[in-house]
């Protein structure tokens, strides 16, 4: 194994990646679930024969560059390949509607969008606005000049002389790297810019709060245009000696289970949508490796923390991060991760902060900061903060100030830094003049009817665990009502809103039977998260077509 220490310098990540797959250039460093496996000198060669094949079918002046490519070993390699001849990436989400993936192309004035063969054949219909380079046909036009100067320069060249030769050396820091859309849940997409130093700063940080080893495989499901899938299992693996696994859909439970079973994988970011398909779908031998499961994106509940332990012998940690930061700003450090884990574990909690960020809570409506442990507006500072949002400065002032970018989560502190999030902002309803949070009614739904039972019938590409969604609706006489969206749950609304009764909730924040629906789908973002949008929309139209 490579004895490369890992981060005991801040450098630019396409200048780390280039040492790190120096130093392991003989062992294994990639694969997928195509069959491909790479070692770090064979990925470096390939990103410096893609990198001169991009340079050769880019524009001189084109800086934002486009991708539609699969979680895989290819997406990697036209992430880095873009990075080498310093472009700045733009996955685009392949989950959102054309108009909305054209929109972002043209706000982010793509003109050429990298794509596969695999993904022009899973969305026939897809017209860009913008020309696509297909890496599969740009691949047929390597020439032996490429080929020879690739590898003399992936294993034998110093790499401070072709980091000079590729004007590496004149990168920033501060320079933009890629520009990450928001999933535009509750809103249109916003591109947060996300410098070198953001993305150096969270992938060091990150190693470091879970004590990553040169042992430690990550298992990449997520898609590289979800900034959580992007840094931990992109560039994660790309700087430092930890190896990167890689499958294009995180649906296909029973194939993500193979790859972590195959490779040995030990450290899995994902998120609490879809653990329980692999929970149902995959034997207790798939994951038995998998000892660090890092959730985000959503609650991870209690429930699902104790069904993963009793079948794969560890419990999984939740942790909490957002695009705009790049993304991680806390997790919890699972049992035996590090030594001192009891200081880094508090299940029910989103953890610490990473070592290179501060958390603060202040009320919304002042801005004064709270410091007694009441709940108020998280603000998050440090290094991993992105540089704004792409063209948009007002959007940018509206979530940036001195350097404290607010998240819009509800949360508190307690005394020993742990953070609590308690609720989104754009996830609680004033009714009857309190303050209604959404996710924790859906927290108790959902205790209550996984405790009745599970389903059976659902598809291998369902994210069938996802079974209910509240949100509001206007009403006069108390501002808002509650909705719930739901699909194939095992228990009538009145069952449910007499047992929300027994839990000692406020009654206002139990709804009506009368507002329970059901609908033939809970909409859903890309990663397996509640489309907020949709499902406010969607609350709307059924609400209006039945008189209360």
């Amino acid at each position: 194994m490579t004895s490369q220490p890992p981060f005991t310098k801040l450098l630019i990540p396409i200048r780390q990646m280039l040492r790190s797959c120096r130093s392991g250039k003989n062992e294994f460093k990639f694969a997928d679930s195509t069959g491909m496996e790479m070692t770090g000198g064979r990925a470096l060669l390939t990103a410096l024969v893609f990198r001169r094949l991009l340079h050769r079918n880019l524009d001189a002046d084109e800086q934002n560059v486009g991708l539609l490519m699969p979680t895989s070993v290819y997406g990697v390699l036209a992430n880095l390949g873009l990075a080498l001849d310093r472009r700045t990436s733009v996955n685009l989400n392949y989950t959102f509607g054309l108009d909305t993936i054209n929109y972002c192309i043209r706000h982010a004035d793509i003109k050429h969008v990298i794509t596969s063969r695999r993904v022009l054949e899973r969305f026939p219909e897809m017209k860009l606005d913008a020309e696509l380079i297909v890496m599969e046909d740009v691949g047929k036009t390597v020439t032996l000049i490429d080929k020879m100067t690739s590898y003399i320069d992936a294993y034998f060249t110093p790499i401070p002389i072709f980091e000079r030769v590729l004007g590496l050396h004149r990168l920033s820091l501060d320079d933009i790297l890629t520009i990450i859309y928001t999933s535009g849940s509750t809103g249109t997409p916003k591109g947060a810019m996300i410098t070198h130093r953001c993305i150096a700063e969270n992938v060091s940080a990150f190693f470091h709060h879970l004590d990553l080893k040169s042992t430690d495989t990550v298992l990449g499901s997520l898609p590289l245009f979800h900034a959580y899938g992007y840094t931990t299992t992109f560039w994660l693996p790309s700087m430092s000696a930890v190896k990167g696994v890689y499958h294009f859909n995180p649906l296909e439970y029973k194939k993500v289970g193979e790859m972590a079973r195959k490779y040995r994988c030990s450290a899995f970011p994902t998120t609490p949508t879809f653990l329980r398909g692999y929970i149902r779908r995959c034997p207790k031998e798939d994951f038995e490796s998998v000892n660090t499961v890092i959730c985000g994106a959503e609650k991870l509940p209690g429930d699902l923390i104790d069904d993963w332990e009793s079948k794969f012998g560890y419990r999984p940690a939740e942790g909490y991060g957002t695009t705009e930061l790049s993304p991680v700003v806390s997790t919890n450090v699972p049992k035996g991760r590090r030594s001192d884990y009891q200081d880094w574990l508090r299940e029910g909690t989103i953890g610490r902060p990473l070592s290179n960020l501060q958390a603060r809570i202040i009320e919304p409506e002042t801005g004064k900061q709270i410091t007694d442990g009441s709940p108020g507006m998280l603000q998050i500072k440090g290094q991993s903060v992105m540089a704004g949002y792409y063209k948009d400065k007002e959007k940018t002032q509206a979530v940036l100030q001195n350097g404290w970018y607010t998240t819009g989560d509800i949360a508190s502190i307690d005394t020993e830094g742990f953070i609590w999030i308690t609720g989104r902002l754009s996830r609680i309803s004033k009714i009857g003049g309190e303050m209604v949070p959404h996710i924790l009614i859906e927290e108790e739904i959902e205790k209550m009817i996984n405790s009745v039972s599970t389903l059976e019938t659902e598809t291998e590409t369902e994210v069938s665990e996802v079974r209910i969604a509240v949100s509001s609706v206007p009403e006069e006489r108390k501002g808002e009502r509650l909705i719930v969206l739901h699909r194939n749950i095992p228990v009538t609304p009145e069952e449910i809103c007499k047992t929300l009764q027994k839990t000692g909730l406020p009654n206002l924040w139990i709804p009506s039977p009368n507002d329970f629906f059901y609908v033939d789908s809970i909409p859903l973002l890309g990663t397996g998260k509640l489309d907020l949008r949709a499902v406010k929309e969607l609350a709307e139209t059924v609400a209006n077509k039945k008189p209360v």
